[in-house]
């Protein structure tokens, strides 16, 4: 089968235009294919005026090896690669300590998954709950300002993921395809079968709801075990016969002792409690770079406009996202983060006294605001100490200005763009509805930023608005903050995926800063759960 990438079609094609499409690429007939389909599909709308269609396509085609010599020099026609996933292991007789998976987001959902299907029978931890309860209680935020410390946007089975645009697409390398079987399990559990050809398919919250309790139904039916509303509080460690430190077992805020050798730390990066626990047990982590800021919202019809002209509204192309990002004088970078199109600012808080803010889409888009992270990049070098937490620490010091800024009931700071730039508190928010709940109360952003937040941000909005018209129209809305754009913290871990120096702990996915996102995460939870797999298959044989 051949793989032809870079077909290029007028944006109202026809139906018959496609296959004309590939027999002219390969010199052949229509009728000397027998077969193919879609790989991939996006959009280039470089030219508002004339908006292509971009195809990747599969192909079998008669006489191959001849349609093969004829079209070697063509960069854009190659074999297709075997994209399907092969287990690494199987478990071996019973008799040893199950693995154990701490935390329920997409990383540890797929870890899960994989090591259930090789027979592990793993159990998964989560401090927060089934993800339909946990639903009600960040509604409860949402609508009466009433946190749950321990089952919010941050916290219970789904992750932080599930309460995003469920973006399914990453710049990580995946020479195995490994984001192919997430993708597929995804669509198995209910995802629209467009996320396998979409170049940057999304699901939405809704979806991620269905999707996540099928999955788990799955992983319970091959022998899981899942434990809601249990937290981990502490880490026991004993040493292996070389000296070093090895896992032992997990302690639990109910007094229970989990006995256990090999656990998947996929924790997420707002388990601030976790990270204290590792590090008072001296387990090896470090800080690193994240982003910090403000949401910034305009109504998504300006910015279909700005970005398909004459074809917004077209329904193949749907809303309109964006991407942008900024070198500044200062030698800052200003960026836009987790762009949520025809999407909601939510509240994301998951401390008392602290406030933060994330965006959200369901799958349709179709909210009257467009939404992004309107971010600087921060690195150890900025946090107030050298302490591998420090980031936390900075963290919790913004979103509890934050807090203040808001009035401490959970309602926003927000400011319109116009007063933003001339550095003066807004008395009013402008005709951009805010989509944030429990509600927004219009102040002034610029001391809950460290300075130079603040002037690389003013430098950076004019430039994205000859990018973009209107980006920078006074009457856009900034929200604060945005804190969480990734962990502050490494948990760092060797090539064989385990913890610097304590054998049987793997630390995974975005919280232990190896991902960014549900794809990357979900991904590096397949790698870790074969690393488990693997060394439990090799201690079973005897030696």
């Amino acid at each position: 089968m051949l793989r032809i990438s870079e077909l290029k079609l007028p944006l109202d094609h026809d139906a018959g235009a496609l296959p004309a499409a590939i027999a002219a690429r390969l010199g052949v007939t229509e009728a000397e294919i027998t077969t193919w389909s879609v790989w991939k599909r996006a959009h280039d709308a470089r030219r508002k005026s004339a908006i292509l269609k971009v195809y990747i396509v599969d192909v079998e085609v008669r006489n191959e090896d001849t349609v093969r010599a004829r079209v070697a020099d063509d960069p854009h026609i190659r074999l297709t690669p075997d994209t399907s996933y092969r287990h690494v292991a199987k478990a071996p007789p019973p008799g040893r300590l199950r693995p154990v998976v701490i935390g329920a987001g997409p990383c540890g959902l797929f870890a899960g998954l994989i090591l259930a299907e090789m027979g592990f029978r793993p159990i998964i931890l989560d401090r927060g709950k089934v993800v339909r309860e946990r639903t009600k209680d960040t509604w409860g935020l949402w609508r009466r300002s009433e946190l749950n410390p321990e089952s919010n946007v941050q916290y219970g089975e789904g992750g932080a993921g599930t309460f995003s645009d469920g973006k399914l697409y990453s710049q990580i390398k995946d020479p195995r395809f490994l984001g192919r079987k997430v993708l597929t399990e995804f669509v198995a559990a209910g995802a629209p079968p467009e996320i396998l050809t979409e170049a940057h398919p999304h699901i939405g919250t809704f979806r991620l709801v269905t999707m996540v309790e099928s999955l788990r139904a799955k992983i319970e039916a091959l022998g899981g075990e899942y434990r809601f509303q249990h937290r981990v509080t502490d880490f026991e460690f004993d040493r292996g016969p070389d000296g070093g430190r090895r896992l032992r077992g997990l302690h639990l805020h109910k007094g229970e002792f989990l006995e256990a050798d090999h656990v998947v730390l996929a924790i997420g990066h707002s388990s601030r409690d976790t990270f204290q626990a590792l590090y008072d047990q001296g387990v090896h982590l470090e800080a690193k770079p994240f982003s910090i800021g403000f949401r910034i919202e305009h109504p998504q019809s300006w910015i279909d406009q700005a970005m398909f002209g004459p074809c917004a509204g077209h329904p193949d192309l749907g809303a309109a996202a964006y991407s942008l990002s900024h070198p500044c004088a200062n030698g800052r970078t200003v960026y836009s983060f987790c762009m949520c199109p025809g999407g909601t600012v939510v509240a994301a808080a998951s401390e008392p006294g602290r406030l933060v803010t994330n965006g959200m889409s369901q799958y349709s888009r179709n909210e009257r605001n467009a939404n992004a992270g309107f971010v600087v990049g921060i690195s150890p070098a900025d946090y107030p100490s050298d302490h591998p937490l420090a980031g936390i620490e900075l963290q919790r010091d913004l979103e509890a200005r934050a807090f203040v800024a808001g009035g401490q009931d959970y309602f926003a700071p927000g400011q319109r763009l116009a007063d933003f730039m001339a550095g003066q508190a807004s008395a009013d928010l402008g005709p951009v509805t805010p989509s944030y709940r429990p509600g927004v109360r219009p102040t002034d952003l610029a001391p809950l930023m460290p300075d130079y937040v603040i002037e690389a941000m003013r430098e950076a909005l004019p430039v994205f608005g000859r990018k973009i018209p209107r980006y920078d129209d006074p009457d856009a809305l900034l929200t604060g903050v945005e804190t969480r754009t990734s962990s502050p913290v490494r948990i760092t871990r060797g090539a064989d995926l385990q913890s610097l120096n304590v054998r049987g702990l793997y630390p995974a996915g975005e919280g232990a800063g190896y991902a960014g996102g549900i794809f990357s995460a979900a991904v590096d939870g397949i790698k870790v759960a074969e690393a488990i797999a693997r060394a439990m298959a090799s201690d079973a044989v005897p030696a």
